[in-house]
């Protein structure tokens, strides 16, 4: 569980990075959630954008990908959000 310190530096780092992937009217599939976990372990940050043909809420499609891939919501702002996973191989964002 992030506090919020930690929060808001995972929301500076996000600020400058783009979308990596994008939901659609297809919602999130298995393909989506292995994706997402391969990029995470890769990453430990992403942001993923909700296209307006999506049938899912942002914030549903946040907390539902972050339930799937044990990742924890970082941010939703408009169609955008951000999801962070401390890599167990690839560790970069070290947090207090």
């Amino acid at each position: 569980m992030l506090n919020n310190k930690q929060r808001k530096h995972l929301r500076v780092l996000a600020n400058r990075i783009n979308s990596i992937f994008q939901i659609g009217k297809a919602g999130i599939s298995d393909n989506l959630i292995a994706q997402v976990d391969d990029a995470l372990e890769a990453r430990e940050i992403i942001k993923v954008t909700v296209l307006k043909n999506s049938q899912l809420d942002v914030k549903d499609a946040c907390h539902e990908l972050a339930r799937r891939t044990n990742s924890e919501p970082v941010q939703v702002i408009g169609n955008k959000f951000v999801l962070y996973r401390e890599s167990k191989e690839h560790k970069k964002i070290y947090l207090d």
